[in-house]
């Protein structure tokens, strides 16, 4: 029985004034391999994504003064509210990191997924 060999394919995206919502799902169709014709939900097609001017990203509206995210130490009283100015100034490519996150399937191959984003 011959094991075949996946190509791997690197996509790489110019996010320079694209809008954080259109840009994250179009990274999430290529991550999870929905742009190929050997479209297979249970197979993880080795696919890296390099993203350059991650910096240049766009919110529309007031989400960059209004828009929050959440996360919760696990303890009584550990809410955490981090607005989305304060992560895009200190990391910009987060904010498209958690977008993605969001749209992948909650599976297994989510964090591998994740993992071949990188930046520029």
């Amino acid at each position: 029985m011959e094991k075949t060999k996946s190509k791997k394919e690197t996509h790489v995206i110019d996010a320079k004034g694209k809008v954080l919502g259109r840009l994250a799902t179009q990274v999430a169709l290529i991550l999870q391999g929905k742009t190929s014709p050997d479209y297979m939900p249970n197979k993880d097609k080795e696919v890296f994504i390099t993203i350059k001017n991650a910096e240049k990203i766009k919110l529309t509206g007031r989400k960059m003064e209004d828009k929050t995210y959440f996360r919760h130490s696990g303890y009584l009283g550990g809410e955490r509210h981090v607005p989305a100015k304060e992560i895009f100034e200190r990391k910009p490519g987060d904010l498209l990191v958690m977008a993605v996150s969001g749209m992948l399937p909650k599976n297994r191959l989510r964090s591998k997924r994740l993992k071949r984003i990188k930046f520029e």
